[in-house]
């Protein structure tokens, strides 16, 4: 079989509504319209065969301007080569760049051998269980407005077979508001599902964290994931707090590319490892799980999407496949743009009555995606053809 050459890539920003969600905030904002706008990218080779890749944002976007035409003329099925390259090019910039690009890599190659892309990977398992990850904490009546709504919200995702709960608390969340609801949750379900709490950075200082992990431990929780504002990044801090609660830890989803986040582990600041196909592409993502592997830990992937679910589906040591973000007020993954035309969607309603989603079975992503809708609400974008590729004036091609 003729080896795929890349021919074209094709880059396109596109705006669709994001409705009663504040994607800036992830709150739940009844009546709200918002616009989302989304990159997606196809890549394009001399044997007809395509790779495709659509995703929410417009962060890989920048750096696709760099990275899609510079892989035009190469061999499409040289992921590892291409992969070691862009990550040379890119030192220090966004990995985005490469993700996107190797997602779509991964596609094509799907697409190629007519095989869903965890069967290339190994193949692990067919059913992801689930971990509910709510929207972030709101004042609105009938929302997450409370201690007890979360707990109320936590008793449904139970009934529906949810085995896990993660509390996303409020953006100006108090160490007070965070333990009360930190107990609300753990008295109605804990012992029942695995809980969860992820502050997104939002305590003020390492005292806080400290204070509210506490909580965590007499609840029992799973889990406690970048609880205060550092972003994430300090490994000092994230071990000294190690040694102060029980409950393990869950970074490095703000610290990005493969070797700082295995560095975290090394320096005692985290339990579990956190990755992201779009930081590194499907290529990073099993390296870090084989990283985690070897060192006996599991690794936790960040959001939602066909890549994260070929990819866990692939991974022995990795625990649940979020759904993110949920509310008992909203069905759909509201910030996610509205690109499937084939039987594909997360959400609350998304599990089975075990609390599991799928994973895709058909080539590639295994999702089809409808390029109508992307075209018709284009605002942007750029089209690289032989003849455009960039040269790195330091490590040039490769041939």
């Amino acid at each position: 079989m003729s080896k795929p050459i890349i021919t074209c890539t094709e880059v396109h920003e596109f705006e669709y509504e994001i409705r009663d969600h504040n994607p800036v905030d992830f709150i739940y904002e009844p009546g709200s319209v918002y616009i989302g706008r989304g990159t997606a990218l196809r890549i394009h080779t001399d044997i007809g065969v395509s790779g495709e890749y659509v995703t929410r944002g417009l962060a890989g976007a920048p750096m696709l301007s760099t990275t899609a035409p510079w892989v035009v003329g190469l061999n499409a099925l040289e992921r590892e080569k291409i992969y070691q390259s862009l990550k040379l090019w890119l030192k220090g910039r966004a990995w985005q760049g490469i993700g996107l690009i190797d997602i779509a890599l991964w596609d094509l190659a799907g697409k190629y051998y007519d095989a869903p892309i965890y069967e290339l990977l190994g193949g692990y398992r067919k059913k992801l269980p689930c971990y509910a990850s709510t929207h972030v904490g709101d004042y609105i009546k009938g929302g997450l407005n409370s201690p007890e709504a979360f707990a109320d919200f936590a008793e449904q995702c139970l009934k529906m077979g949810y085995p896990a709960f993660k509390i996303h608390e409020w953006r100006d969340v108090t160490p007070k508001q965070g333990i009360a609801t930190i107990h609300a949750v753990g008295k109605r379900v804990g012992g029942k599902m695995d809980l969860m709490s992820d502050p997104a950075n939002s305590y003020n200082t390492f005292a806080d964290a400290v204070k509210v992990g506490r909580a965590c431990d007499e609840e029992g929780f799973f889990w406690y994931e970048d609880p205060y504002m550092d972003c994430g990044h300090s490994q000092f801090a994230h071990r000294k707090l190690r040694q102060l609660i029980k409950t393990p830890l869950l970074l490095t989803e703000h610290v990005t590319s493969l070797e700082p986040k295995v560095d975290f582990v090394l320096a005692d600041a985290t339990d579990f490892l956190r990755g992201d196909p779009n930081d590194g592409g499907i290529t990073g993502i099993m390296k870090l799980a084989g990283a985690a592997e070897a060192l006996g830990i599991d690794l936790e992937l960040h959001a939602a999407g066909p890549a994260h679910r070929q990819c866990m589906a692939a991974i022995r040591n990795s625990n649940y496949y979020e759904m993110f973000p949920v509310h008992p007020k909203l069905k759909t993954l509201s910030y996610s743009p509205p690109v499937y035309k084939s039987n594909y969607w997360d959400g609350l309603d998304a599990i089975d009555k075990d609390g599991c989603v799928t994973v895709p079975e058909g080539p590639g992503l295994g999702v089809e995606y409808d390029w109508d809708f992307i075209m018709k609400h284009r605002t942007g974008g750029a089209e690289y053809k032989e003849g455009s590729a960039i040269k790195n004036p330091r490590f040039g091609r490769i041939k």
